[in-house]
């Protein structure tokens, strides 16, 4: 079989490859992959800059936003073959710390955890792949063509959740979001405020093209000039940060309104350095009871609860989303970053 893999921590060494084909044992899906999403981490793995080979082998299998077909279920798995599924990422480590113990691996606190695609174990960037079912996600047959976004989605799902579990501290009835950024995690951000009725607003630096239409299309409100005005007119009970771009996480965590929350969604590049006024940003978070967290990866609950947005939401909508889909032998190009680019998706 053909599969997309690269050499941990030698640059540009992605290949489409022949693999062995994979032998299901008696608690293994069989499953046929469709699609493969690509994000920052993939570019980052490629680049050389993070990624873990399986101990046996020198290539790694990259690919963790998955979608695919299952060929053979084992008799203890609800799905059957003809099921669309979405693998899960992240596995607990082997000698659990309490967050694994507790089937909350996305918040392991020793390190030890493996992803597929990205530290120890192959990932679903090839033609068939292998799952547990327990680490099987099933979807409708409706979402065929947008059920590669069930990943992105359900870190996004997990951000809401931790918003809405922080606000619990006392009471909590937010109103009013801002979004900072309209990529693919934004949008979802921004669709999952929509659909718990909130005001939701976002802000990217793109003044025309797709991003502002897919904002309208949510009923939404889209923002391109003046961050600190737009945080300071609409006055964001929370504000998720999706850039990664520390001069609008600084706007971000300094201008939300007394008892608002900020969510760090997204990943900064080290080595930005500029002065900030940390006496200034601590006063006032004291004095208004604000809370500044991040959050990253997502546990089975992320992805169920993912996978019911994804079904309630608008797929027209969700079909904008992916901008870009590149055969599974232009592999390359798909790592490739376009301007016009919101998600790109190589199709198998």
């Amino acid at each position: 079989m053909r599969a997309i893999t690269i050499i941990p921590d030698q640059p540009d060494s992605l290949a489409v490859v022949d693999m062995p084909e994979p032998e299901p044992g008696d608690d293994d899906l069989l499953v046929d992959g469709i699609a493969l999403g690509v994000c920052g981490t993939d570019r980052e793995i490629v680049s050389a800059d993070y990624g873990w080979a399986p101990a046996d082998r020198e290539r790694l299998i990259i690919g963790h936003e998955s979608l695919g077909r299952v060929v053979k279920a084992p008799k203890r798995s609800e799905s059957t073959p003809g099921d669309l599924v979405v693998g899960v990422v992240r596995r607990p480590d082997p000698e659990p710390c309490g967050a694994c113990a507790h089937d909350q691996f996305d918040m392991c606190r020793n390190g030890r955890y493996t992803e597929r695609g990205i530290k120890e174990v192959d990932g679903y960037g090839s033609e068939r792949w292998l799952v547990d079912p327990d680490y099987a996600v099933r979807l409708g047959p409706q979402l065929e063509e947008i059920g590669v976004l069930l990943e992105p989605t359900s870190i996004v799902d997990k951000a809401w959740s931790q918003v809405e579990k922080i606000g619990s501290r006392s009471w909590f009835d937010p109103q009013v979001i801002l979004v900072t950024g309209a990529g693919t995690i934004g949008l979802l951000t921004a669709l999952l405020g929509k659909q718990r009725g909130l005001d939701v607003h976002v802000f990217d630096r793109n003044e025309s093209g797709l991003k502002p239409q897919l904002v309208s299309g949510l009923g939404a409100t889209y923002h391109s000039r003046d961050l600190a005005e737009v945080v300071r007119k609409v006055e964001p009970d929370v504000i998720f940060e999706a850039t990664g771009a520390p001069s609008v996480i600084l706007e971000a965590v300094s201008n939300v309104k007394p008892y608002g929350i900020t969510c760090l969604i997204g990943m900064s590049v080290e080595g930005h350095n500029f002065q900030i006024d940390i006496g200034s940003l601590n006063k006032n978070m004291v004095l208004q009871n604000n809370v500044i967290f991040g959050t990253v990866n997502a546990n089975l609950d992320h992805y169920r609860s993912g996978a019911d947005a994804l079904e309630e939401a608008d797929t027209d909508w969700l079909k904008q989303l992916i901008t870009r889909r590149v055969p599974l032998e232009e592999a390359d190009k798909a790592i490739e970053r376009h301007q016009s680019d919101i998600k790109t998706v190589i199709d198998f």
